[in-house]
């Protein structure tokens, strides 16, 4: 029977190897970080505008909309080329024409944002510099016969004229080898590594290795393969920090809503703390004594 048990302990512990790097937002921390790093941010321009050889990366201001609250709004990529134009640049493994409505509202806040830097007078006779938006989706899933560009007016409203419209232009990153065929490819190898070896650390670590083989974001990888790593996998533990946290309010509003009831039984004096406890599955008997405390201290 000992040696059934031993058997089976590794198989536990290669599940909860497993699980602890376990991340759904890999590919979104590589996007991030890459494109933050001014090296790679002009490559990214230029591979959207060949034509400009001129703008250097000090023409660059990073804008992306960041926000820590799940409930905030935030982008994957927004950038200024001096006051001339501002890119938002999206990109999507799941094909979803909501990222319209989405960029829509992420331009607003950018734009909010810029005229309250310059501190523009809207509401003067003097009309105010609007930098010029271009819209992107990096589409990293298969193309198959999906277009070129996307917009507000013909996926919502049949193509009929609006009093607004948005053009997305969808990149899939089969043109060459610039920084974005070099992204798209960098997460196709990822999820193919992910379905051999799950969400793992080896996964992980292969699909650095390939990509470096492949000469695919080759020096992004080599010259900073441990942060890359860490990125990759350390999101979990703010995705778990953020489960706690909600659990955590969860129990709290729990233990408002049934507070006057608790404190009623305890009152009575009748039942213990574990015994209330047993009336209220939400509640622990900690939580019990923490309502019993704050009880006393009001008499």
């Amino acid at each position: 029977m000992q040696g059934e048990i031993l058997q089976e302990e590794p198989k536990e512990k290669t599940a909860e190897k497993k699980d602890a790097f376990a991340k759904y937002t890999a590919k979104d921390s590589v996007f991030s970080t890459l494109f933050q790093d001014k090296k790679y941010l002009i490559q990214l321009y230029r591979a959207l505008h060949p034509e400009d050889m001129e703008t250097t990366e000090d023409a660059l201001m990073d804008i992306t909309i960041r926000n820590v609250l799940t409930n905030g709004i935030y982008n994957d990529l927004a950038f200024r080329v001096g006051d001339k134009v501002m890119f938002l640049v999206e990109h999507q493994s799941s094909w979803t024409m909501n990222i319209i409505i989405r960029v829509l509202m992420y331009l607003v806040q950018i734009y909010h944002d810029y005229f309250e830097e310059q501190d523009a007078d809207l509401y003067g006779s003097k009309k105010v510099h609007v930098p010029e938006p271009e819209l992107y989706m990096i589409f990293t899933g298969e193309r198959a016969s999906r277009p070129e560009t996307i917009s507000l007016s013909k996926e919502f409203f049949g193509g009929k004229e609006c009093a607004i419209e948005v053009k997305v232009k969808v990149l899939y990153g089969d043109k060459g080898n610039d920084i974005i065929s070099q992204y798209v490819a960098f997460t196709k190898v990822y999820n193919e590594q992910v379905k051999q070896y799950g969400r793992s650390r080896e996964a992980v670590t292969e699909t650095i290795r390939i990509c470096k083989d492949r000469d695919v974001l080759r020096k992004f990888l080599a010259g900073r393969e441990k942060e890359v790593i860490s990125i990759m996998m350390a999101l979990f533990d703010e995705e778990k920090i953020m489960r706690t946290h909600i659990a955590s309010e969860r129990r709290e509003a729990a233990k408002e809503a049934v507070r006057g009831g608790v404190e009623n039984m305890l009152k009575l004096g009748k039942m213990s703390a574990e015994e209330i406890a047993g009336c209220f599955p939400e509640l622990s008997v900690e939580d019990i004594r923490e309502i019993e405390k704050g009880l006393l201290q009001t008499i």
